[in-house]
């Protein structure tokens, strides 16, 4: 009876659902039509780019832009192993960092709890600026070319820290942990053995935000690295971008060889760039897809 009066309250009109599945269809398309335009116009033509614009139904079809990407194949793939290896160093310890600084502030017994958050909402608000950061790992740390650089500025991020600790607050019981206490447990142990554990949305939630970031980060390789091989892939891939461009811009270049600047792929080449700079994090998406809502959910909406 109560399962039946449940299905009652919770069932909605025929019209309804259909305007409902008709609104996500529609917000489902506006998020995988832009995607797929990127990959046809990466196969498009340069005519038909002129003649049509952006087509889902181009007249010709190119693999130009690719081609043009491949004949620096050794590169790419050495920039794909610095960002992978970045993107797994970094969420990792990312993680683990932004775990151990929430837990202990989302305390009541924790004495320096306020002091913590407060430093953690000032550099929220406040940061010393792009210059005295460039000196301080540049001619203080001497990370200049180094890895670290990549990894560094990007381990805490203060905003992720807020949402863990709502998340340890709301989801870990004061009781459990006195109770691990009581048998003789430590703090680390409590943590590693009990905490995390519990908190696998929040973890792969965050995990997932700081996969995003560090595949995406070019402007700290911009910053700090200087010998190629240790150029991300997106950073590299703009670099392409902007020597492509050098070349059409240069009219003696162009003057010289007009043959270079016809076969030279200008907007596909764009899109094969982007297409290739995110494939990785459409594959890692849908590993962390079973804890990101219930993960962003609870750790955002109590505050």
């Amino acid at each position: 009876m109560i399962s039946k009066a449940y299905k009652r309250e919770n069932r909605i009109s025929p019209l309804s659902a259909t305007i409902l599945n008709v609104i996500f269809i529609l917000l489902s398309l506006a998020c995988v039509l832009p995607v797929m335009l990127v990959i046809i116009v990466s196969f498009t033509h340069n005519d038909s780019l002129v003649n049509q614009g952006y087509s889902f139904f181009p007249s010709q079809w190119s693999v130009t832009a690719y081609t043009t990407l491949l004949k620096e194949f050794s590169t790419i793939a050495a920039a794909y192993r610095v960002s992978i290896g970045i993107t797994v160093v970094g969420t990792v310890l990312s993680v683990l960092l932004m775990a151990l600084y929430a837990y202990p502030i989302s305390r009541k017994d924790y004495p320096f709890r306020s002091f913590f958050t407060f430093f953690l909402f000032f550099t929220m608000l406040f940061n010393g600026g792009l210059v005295s950061r460039y000196m301080i790992y540049t001619q203080t740390l001497h990370l200049k070319d180094s890895y670290i650089a990549l990894i560094l500025p990007l381990l805490i991020v203060p905003f992720n820290v807020i949402i863990m600790r709502t998340f340890f607050q709301t989801t870990i019981h004061p009781a459990l942990i006195e109770s691990a206490r009581i048998d003789g447990a430590s703090e680390l142990r409590i943590f590693f053995r009990i905490v995390l554990p519990l908190s696998l949305p929040v973890l792969a939630t965050m995990a997932l935000f700081a996969t995003i970031l560090y595949w995406n980060d070019w402007f700290n390789a911009l910053l700090f690295i200087n010998t190629e091989n240790k150029y991300p892939v997106q950073y590299l891939m703009m670099r392409v971008l902007k020597d492509v461009q050098y070349i059409r811009e240069n009219m003696t270049l162009v003057s010289q060889n007009p043959e270079l600047l016809k076969n030279l792929p200008n907007e596909s080449l764009q899109m094969a760039i982007a297409f290739i700079g995110m494939g990785p994090i459409l594959l890692v998406y849908p590993f962390f897809q079973k804890y990101f809502v219930k993960g962003l959910t609870v750790g955002a909406v109590k505050g």
